[in-house]
């Protein structure tokens, strides 16, 4: 189990016996990042895949970069030089692409940072600055600030799988609200990512 996880687990399992009983059903923490990518790239990726199946997104993103053989991963110059019908074909809806292409000029204007100017952000200066542009939420700042700058504690408390996760794992009638799950998760505090991952793999009841 890796180190920083270890302990989160240990931290979680020690909270009630719901918590203790979860833990040890799922095992160790197995959160994967991919710190290798910069926020502009995080940002695109998580749009791309926004309110669609895993596989519907993989599909999509897949014909997206063969829009631009060669690279790892198209520039923000490539994009905003891409036809609107190229990248329709694809299998983006308008609104994605103007989102996709909003996020290209903000790169290139600064207002998205690159990676080492988003390490030494806060997460919340980190999400109030790019929840600015068209399209993104903080929910897709929060995927970025788990799974690209690796932060331990991250709580999506606008996530339907956390709400859900955590209303099974209570057994509760019904989710709580987003407010209600800022006010819980600080319990979990500084484990709150570890804790989201968690929640995701709660089975149902």
């Amino acid at each position: 189990m890796p180190v920083p996880y270890h302990d989160a687990s240990t931290f979680l399992a020690s909270l009630d016996e719901d918590w203790c009983r979860h833990v040890e059903m799922i095992g160790p923490c197995l959160l994967q990042p991919k710190p290798a990518r910069d926020p502009y790239e995080a940002l695109v990726r998580a749009i791309a895949y926004q309110q669609l199946h895993a596989k519907a997104g993989d599909a999509i993103l897949g014909r997206f970069l063969r829009l631009f053989p060669g690279a790892i991963f198209p520039r923000p110059e490539q994009i905003l030089a891409t036809d609107f019908q190229q990248m329709r074909d694809c299998g983006f809806s308008a609104s994605k692409i103007a989102t996709i292409q909003g996020i290209a000029q903000a790169t290139l204007d600064e207002v998205v940072p690159d990676y080492p100017a988003a390490l030494a952000m806060d997460d919340e200066a980190l999400i109030e600055r790019l929840i600015t542009l068209r399209g993104v939420g903080r929910w897709t700042v929060e995927m970025l600030l788990i799974y690209s700058l690796e932060r331990p504690d991250i709580l999506p408390a606008d996530d339907f799988g956390v709400r859900e996760g955590y209303r099974r794992l209570k057994g509760l009638d019904v989710q709580p609200t987003r407010k209600q799950m800022v006010g819980i998760g600080q319990a979990w505090s500084p484990h709150r990512t570890v804790a989201a991952w968690y929640l995701w793999r709660v089975p149902g009841r």
